[in-house]
């Protein structure tokens, strides 16, 4: 029996989505884009360009969340199956867009560089349980403009397994299109086997910008699938209460999902988000509060309610450093979304309030993820009835270490982690060099960027991203990228 977890009950999750809904229909939503709203206009919304307001019909929310698939597949840039996005299927991927990097030599944050990103691109390439890249890092060393596209071009050219990617400007959607459009070969094989997931963010309360609401449509217009992520905040600019925050969370959710629908139905979508609670002693926004958390696994349910794949800022910490709060926040974390079924998990090497990466962190949360798969296949009996006769043996025996049912379940039955996590004696321990858990999370990232092997493209495809990358460069000013690539 495969362990799950539930917050909410049916009832309080038809009570949340009936008011998100009578919001919608009330109040309305601010969308800052005149093709948008003219959009919803011809769908029977009542719109009010003055205001840049529209008040939506029950009618247009029903058939945009009936229109929405209830799951859908990633492919890698090879073409290979990676993701099913349904039922309680778990994949992890980093999370996004982080201004800084914990340095390993002087454990102090900083600006990111390119060669940043490509070691974080070449490490994930090798972490086995996370399924997907992200655009984890936003390089300082080019112009701003670029630095979507850029990280995106990295990614498919030093990386294999699907991006989750975004933009923050509507002129970087063209470029990463296209480069999607050049390993696939046209809009048709991009549409059956997509590669990219594109974050879309509204602005709370009930808002989207001109530029991320044309973010929805561009990506719907080519199928390209689209994650949500509202970020109510509790106290803040959502009610305080976890029920009240998921109610806003469920109407800013549903507003992108009718945009999406209406411009193209079918188009992929995640219900996700990246809300939080607000510390009013800090002014912070802590993703490792246990609120948060609950937040995130509870809106994961209306999702499912909804019919709709899912997704989650999860599984990351507050923390500055690779310490016991960086571990206690990500391990809760992760554990918390898997036995929820959050079917892409957001977080993995990240710190302080979704700001820093650490590849240190990252090969650690890897291993967390591989406890987290164990987890889920829960306790299942493999020969163990009648029991008799295993005891009969290990009375006999005095052991079971090299018995037949030892050797046959043993690698499917216990979970090893690798040598990131000590489950030494310390005599062994110390002989092997008494390392610390960074250390020893370091050692990792060395090992695999020595052992990295550039994914084999066409010679043909990798002058077409560098050409892509390189014209969009110059369209900034920039006329040399920092490095030779590819």
């Amino acid at each position: 029996m495969r362990p799950k977890l539930r917050f909410l009950e049916d009832d309080l999750i038809e009570k949340i989505v009936a008011e998100a809904i009578q919001i919608l229909c009330t109040l309305g939503v601010e969308i800052q884009n005149e093709a948008v709203l003219s959009i919803l206009s011809d769908h029977g919304a009542k719109v009010d360009t003055g205001g840049n307001k529209a008040v939506l019909t029950a009618g247009i929310i029903q058939q945009a969340v009936k229109a929405a698939p209830d799951s859908f597949k990633l492919f890698s840039v090879g073409g290979v199956k990676t993701h099913d996005f349904k039922d309680h299927n778990v994949y992890f991927t980093p999370g996004s867009a982080a201004l800084h990097i914990l340095d390993y030599p002087s454990k102090r944050i900083r600006k990111p560089t390119t060669e940043d990103y490509i070691h974080y691109a070449q490490l994930v390439n090798q972490l086995e349980r996370i399924a997907s890249q992200s655009t984890a890092l936003i390089p300082a060393d080019v112009h701003e403009q670029i630095s979507d596209s850029y990280r995106l071009f990295l990614s498919l050219l030093y990386g294999d397994k699907p991006v989750v990617t975004g933009t923050f400007t509507m002129e970087s959607f063209q470029v990463m299109k296209d480069m999607q459009l050049a390993i696939r070969g046209s809009e048709q094989a991009l549409k059956e086997k997509p590669l990219c997931i594109f974050s879309c963010c509204p602005t709370s309360p009930l808002k989207w910008s001109d530029v991320t609401s044309q973010n929805v449509v561009d990506c719907a217009r080519f199928s390209i699938p689209i994650e949500f992520i509202s970020m109510p905040l509790s106290g803040f600019i959502a009610p305080v209460t976890l029920t009240g925050t998921l109610i806003q969370h469920t109407a800013e959710t549903l507003s992108g999902v009718v945009i999406s629908q209406l411009v193209n139905p079918g188009t992929p979508v995640l219900y996700g988000g990246s809300p939080a609670i607000f510390d009013v002693r800090y002014e912070t926004t802590p993703m490792g509060a246990i609120e948060t958390m609950m937040i995130d696994c509870s809106y994961n349910e209306i999702g499912k309610h909804l019919g709709i794949p899912t997704q989650a800022y999860i599984s990351l910490s507050d923390a500055k450093q690779l310490d016991a709060q960086a571990g206690l926040e990500s391990g809760i974390g992760a554990a918390l979304a898997a036995l929820s079924g959050v079917n892409n998990v957001s977080g993995p090497g990240m710190l302080d309030f979704e700001s820093c990466h650490s590849l240190e962190k990252l090969v650690i949360d890897n291993e967390i993820c591989g406890k987290v798969a164990r987890l889920l296949e829960g306790i299942e009996p493999k020969e163990d009835f009648p029991a008799l006769p295993l005891f009969q043996e290990m009375l006999e025996e005095q052991h079971l270490l090299i018995s037949k049912h030892t050797r046959r379940y043993l690698r499917e039955e216990h979970f090893f982690p690798g040598p990131v996590i000590d489950r030494a004696n310390r005599p062994r321990w110390e002989e092997e060099g008494g390392l610390t858990l960074e250390e020893r999370g370091h050692a990792e990232v060395e090992r695999h960027l020595r052992e990295y092997e550039l994914p084999e493209r066409p010679v043909e495809l990798k002058r077409e991203l560098i050409r892509l990358m390189e014209s969009e460069a110059r369209r900034y000013g920039q006329e040399q990228l920092p490095k030779r690539l590819g």
